[in-house]
């Protein structure tokens, strides 16, 4: 049995991929998708099946938590698929500085790490003794993760993890012939600020990309073997500036930028 498993399938780009992956593998037999809220999964599980016909499996659950690994895990010893593609699109961003968040509430900053890098490399670690010749890892990271960011600190540094880790698999495992494809977009048009806050800068509204797009870059990207995937000029020309520029010039970019 051929399957695809998706995180962060209930919204953005989670859903997104759930969306484009039947087109991408034409021979899939199920689609198991994860996030924590379970109505928009099911949403997203009838509109699927509709469209493709494949079968759409529902783990509804919070991955700071051990329960749907275990239920993953369970499914994944009685059936013995093979995982085709695995998504890591579960995460989220609060914008600000460490200093003010760390006089008031710092648990969201804590949860960054759990979900974007924890959470991440342990369905990684689950899934991968289940994944064949061909198979592909996407890991959802950010052009965030091309430098440091003041005032965006924590949630950079998780998507450097991300992108780091991604980078380091792709070489363990291509000898298995497993690609692993870190997909690093700028700002994207889903509910994400709705979560990490916005500056509504200028800079920001001009980079914005939809959803669509992304993914539909990340799935190409993928089949031609790429370790990192980058949508778009401005965010390719970013990546190139994050290895080439001093700090300080970027740091005084940032701050222009976020302003």
């Amino acid at each position: 049995m051929r399957i695809a498993v998706v995180t962060g399938a209930s919204s953005g780009i989670g859903r997104e991929f759930v969306s484009q992956i039947p087109a991408f593998y034409r021979h899939l037999d199920e689609i198991w998708i994860t996030a924590r809220r379970a109505e928009r999964l099911e949403e997203v599980k009838k509109d699927v099946e509709e469209r493709t016909g494949i079968y759409v499996r529902v783990f509804a659950g919070d991955l700071e938590k051990d329960l749907v690994y275990k239920q993953i895990l369970n499914r994944l010893e009685n059936q013995n698929p093979d995982v085709r593609m695995l998504v890591n699109a579960a995460g989220f961003g609060k914008i600000g500085e460490a200093k003010a968040i760390a006089e008031h509430d710092f648990s969201a900053q804590l949860r960054m790490i759990d979900v974007n890098c924890r959470a991440l490399t342990k369905m990684t670690l689950l899934i991968l003794p289940y994944m064949k010749t061909g198979s592909r890892i996407l890991n959802v990271s950010s052009g965030a993760s091309f430098c440091p960011q003041p005032g965006f600190c924590v949630y950079a540094a998780t998507k450097a993890y991300v992108t780091s880790f991604s980078r380091g698999l792709s070489e363990e495992v291509k000898k298995n012939g497993i690609v692993v494809t870190a997909v690093c977009p700028g700002p994207v048009d889903t509910e994400f600020f709705e979560v990490s806050g916005t500056n509504n800068s200028k800079a920001k509204a001009a980079a914005m990309v939809t959803a669509k797009e992304v993914v539909r870059t990340a799935l190409l990207d993928a089949r031609r073997k790429k370790p990192v995937s980058v949508h778009g000029t401005l965010m390719k020309g970013a990546r190139i500036a994050g290895k080439l520029m001093p700090e300080d010039a970027i740091f005084y970019a940032l701050d222009k930028w976020m302003r």
